[in-house]
């Protein structure tokens, strides 16, 4: 039985796999899962973006620790470690990409030669850069099978939205992610009350609960030509804390395509919240 149905048929499961992991839970539950299938694990950990615990749990060879920019350190040691494959996990500060970057010679050119700056042009540059040298970059839900949001009310009983107000809310987050404006959005009785942009998810929420927010819905989905590699939709405790916090009690992720943090407890979390959650399709 293959580890995870992300993986490609080419994965070399005797060749490290590098963890280049940004901040949060996800890249520690992508690190337990690849240690728990017995591949060799390598980390790439960044300045005040990194959970300490993680760099701590390596040993000092199978780790290195980088500024945010630091590309051309990054390519070295991923060659020193002799990895196979690589993949991203967990979110960079947004603003970092544009202020407080350390960016060597080999970031800066790649940063200049880009038309657009935003996340997905600069991790897709980034990962061409890792695939030059050899290494797969891999799905980002690789190794999370589990956590995937899955078809149906996932907390149980009835889905408090109607289906017209639903299907609308999916309309309105498919199209923005088309635009390549952002991943979600907040509606409420087929009005648009927050749209997901650079500011992310949390903030977004936040903004939405400034309106009257019974029957408001949140909805989370994935770019129309997505690339896995990276920026792969979550949704976690935080963002269970944040809808609390902003009066919002239904939301609804893409099935196969939204990672839930520690999927278990944030069901848990939500049910005792009265927050309904929904895979949609």
């Amino acid at each position: 039985m293959s580890v995870s149905a992300f993986l490609p048929k080419s994965f070399d499961p005797k060749k490290p796999v590098a963890l280049i992991a940004g901040q949060g839970l996800y890249p520690v539950l992508i690190a337990q899962s690849i240690r728990r299938a017995g591949i060799p694990l390598r980390l790439i950990a960044f300045e005040e973006e990194t959970r300490p615990d993680l760099y701590d749990s390596f040993a000092e060879a199978d780790r290195k620790k980088l500024l945010v920019g630091q590309l051309g350190k990054m390519l070295k040691s991923l060659e020193q470690f002799g990895a196979g494959a690589a993949i991203m996990a967990g979110q960079i500060t947004p603003k970092r990409l544009f202020k407080g970057l350390h960016p060597d010679f080999k970031a800066a050119r790649i940063l200049f030669s880009l038309k657009r700056r935003n996340a997905e042009t600069i991790f897709g540059a980034i990962a061409s850069e890792i695939e030059q040298l050899g290494i797969q970059m891999l799905d980002a839900r690789s190794f999370l099978d589990d956590q995937l949001a899955t078809p149906g009310v996932m907390t149980g009983g009835k889905f408090p939205i109607d289906r017209e107000y639903l299907d609308h809310g999916i309309h309105i987050a498919r199209e923005s992610a088309r635009l390549d404006i952002g991943q979600g959005c907040v509606v409420r009785k087929g009005t648009v009350l927050a749209v997901e942009a650079f500011e992310g998810t949390d903030a977004m929420l936040r903004r939405a609960g400034e309106f009257k927010t019974d029957n408001a819905l949140f909805v989370k989905t994935v770019k129309t030509h997505q690339d896995y590699r990276f920026d792969v939709p979550v949704f976690g405790q935080r963002t269970l804390e944040t809808m609390r916090e902003a009066s919002l009690h239904a939301a609804a992720l893409e099935v196969g395509r939204v990672i839930m943090i520690d999927k278990p407890a944030v069901l848990a979390q939500a049910k005792e919240w009265g927050i309904s959650l929904l895979g949609f399709e």
